[in-house]
């Protein structure tokens, strides 16, 4: 009812109120409500109720077909194996001796004429000894008295007068069983018979249930015994026939007499039936697919469609209606996702509808903000690669502070390492010889420069400059270091092994130092790089210049900041280019003991010795 007139009652003027906000709705929502209403409501009603009781009434249907299908097949495979045994039974009429040797011996022989099945035939006597042993395969044995009392066969026919054997695969693929029948006297003996269980396909390929039902056989463990499609039964692929063991279980669950559904080998849903076997632990499953099954209530539902298609032709119009209002916030999305496409990462899709198209809007502004953080970021990088190591450059993103990088005086650590040779070794070498071995150099320096947290500062050919608290500071860089440039050493010397083949002059000398040096960024305006500039830098590349294959030589002030930490032996001090005195240098103590014994004074006469890796 509408609300009584403002003018009736008088009042001070006041501010006008917000809107309220519409509450939301799905475009699913809008969309159904409108046409479920208007037309498919009562159709859908009419048209399933139909199904539902079709549904039921042809489920009861071939609930009944496939049982019975299912039984009467479970029946021919027991007349099948009912044959055999009475085959079996001719033969152990009469007690096993030497003067009746022939007698059953013809009757073996008969017996294999009349069972096509049965490959081959062992008579046991009373005494568990073989008697006579005919045979399809094989060669046939009279007399050969083996002991055959302790065989599962003669034990369980002796026990229950019919012993059926699990079903097992002849060099794996034909499905065979062992049937054992005792006579009608102790005396008699037993008869051991192995059957080929392919012959039992005929049965199973004579059931048919409309155009693609069928029958199969499973035993006890699940192994498919019998089947159409022989192929599968020859494979005895056990992984394969899992569905088939599935759909016996779904079987199993829903009690005796009832159907249910399942996937076949061909990944098909079907429905299928089972019985048992008489006397034994066999499954006899019947099956047809849903779609064949159903299709009197696919018909029916045909027909429900027609309708629906004309009630369609009603609801096209509203959909049409509310279509027309869903254009203009489609427009709005396709425009700004293109616009986001193109790289306009500032673009943002404004749209108020408080359905779908508002979230989905929603999230294409998210994701815009996201790509242009990571578009900025990656071009940041990019730009700091151009002028700086890629290790550096990553650094100093991960800080995002460029300041790290600016100049400045810090006590750092630096280490030189190149390959002894190298130069004669690339003279003679191929190029594929001498690109390889470079690669496998870098990736073994990189692999210890990366575990010590040390900056890569270039790669000059065979040799290469690391340096150690800086640009980002770090605790005992010349302890770091000098194990730094044992595991260095340790990975090339593992390389150095292989490439001696290629040229026995190649070896591998480090060489680090410690003391100030001014760092920071060093270049022209169209190429910048890291380093460092100070005498410490000239040092250790000295020293390294000075280290011979397998060598580590430190100088005084990073041994001394080692200190106990790291057993270091002192060498005789080296003269080296661009220094004035002889510098003192060390080399790690456990290395050195490797190759050069154990370690000896600075000044005695083996002191000239280098210091091994």
């Amino acid at each position: 009812m509408a609300n009584p007139p403002v003018a009736a009652r008088p009042v001070a003027p006041r501010p006008v109120a917000p809107r309220p906000v519409a509450p939301r709705r799905s475009l699913f929502t809008k969309y159904f409500c409108a046409l479920f209403a208007a037309v498919v409501a009562p159709l859908l009603i009419a048209g399933g109720s139909e199904a539902w009781f079709g549904f039921h009434d042809q489920r009861a249907r071939l609930n009944d077909l496939l049982d019975a299908e299912a039984r009467l097949a479970a029946l021919k495979i027991h007349d099948f194996i009912e044959g055999i045994r009475e085959q079996l039974a001719w033969t152990v009429q009469f007690p096993l001796s030497e003067n009746t040797g022939d007698r059953h011996r013809l009757d073996a022989l008969s017996l294999l004429r009349q069972a096509p099945a049965v490959i081959s035939l062992s008579l046991v006597d009373a005494a568990g000894k073989e008697r006579l042993f005919v045979s399809r395969i094989g060669l046939n044995r009279v007399g050969s008295n083996e002991d055959h009392s302790a065989m599962p066969a003669v034990l369980g026919a002796r026990s229950d007068g019919i012993w059926f054997g699990p079903v097992t695969f002849q060099y794996g693929s034909e499905p065979f069983m062992t049937i054992a029948i005792a006579g009608n006297r102790s005396t008699v003996g037993v008869a051991v018979a192995e059957v080929n269980l392919k012959f039992i396909w005929e049965e199973i390929s004579g059931i048919k249930v409309g155009r693609t039902g069928e029958a199969f056989v499973l035993d006890q463990p699940g192994r498919l015994v019998a089947h159409p499609d022989i192929s599968l039964v020859l494979r005895a692929d056990e992984t394969a026939n899992q569905p088939l063991r599935a759909l016996r279980d779904a079987i199993l669950l829903t009690g005796p007499g009832q159907a249910a559904t399942g996937q076949d080998l061909a990944g098909q849903t079907v429905l299928a039936a089972m019985a048992q076997i008489p006397g034994m632990d066999w499954s006899v499953i019947v099956k047809q697919s849903l779609a064949e099954a159903y299709r009197p209530i696919y018909v029916a539902l045909w027909r429900t469609a027609a309708l629906l298609v004309a009630g369609a032709v009603i609801a096209a119009m509203l959909a049409y209606w509310l279509t027309q209002r869903m254009v203009g916030p489609i427009r709005v999305l396709e425009d700004g996702v293109a616009r986001i496409g193109a790289g306009q990462f500032d673009h943002r899709i404004n749209l108020a509808t408080g359905d779908e198209f508002e979230r989905l809007a929603t999230r294409f502004n998210a994701m815009a903000d996201e790509l242009s953080v990571s578009q900025e970021r990656s071009e940041r990088i990019s730009r700091l690669k151009r002028f700086l190591a890629p290790q550096v450059a990553e650094l100093v993103d991960r800080i995002g502070d460029d300041r790290v990088l600016d100049g400045r005086r810090v006590e750092v650590v630096v280490v030189f390492c190149d390959l002894r040779g190298f130069t004669a070794f690339s003279t003679g070498a191929e190029s594929e010889s001498i690109l390889g071995v470079l690669r496998e150099y870098y990736d073994a320096l990189e692999r210890a420069v990366s575990a010590h947290e040390a900056t890569l500062i270039n790669f000059a050919g065979d040799g290469a400059m690391v340096l150690l608290n800086a640009p980002v500071p770090c605790s005992d860089p010349a302890l770091r270091a000098i194990r730094m440039a044992i595991d260095m050493q340790t990975n090339v010397q593992e390389l150095l092994t292989g490439w001696r083949v290629l040229d026995p002059r190649l070896g591998f000398g480090v060489g680090l130092a410690m003391g100030p040096a001014t760092v920071g960024q060093i270049g022209s305006e169209g190429r910048l790089d890291y380093t460092a500039i100070g005498s410490v830098v000239n040092l250790a590349s000295r020293l390294c210049d000075n280290a011979e294959d397998a060598e580590i030589l430190v100088d005084r002030v990073a041994a001394a900041e080692a200190g106990s930490s790291m057993t270091l032996v002192e060498l005789r001090a080296r003269a080296l280019k661009g220094f004035d005195r002889p510098v003192p240098v060390f080399t790690p103590m456990a290395r050195s003991s490797v190759a050069s014994g154990p370690p000896q004074p600075a000044d005695a006469e083996t002191s000239n010795r280098p210091a091994m890796f």
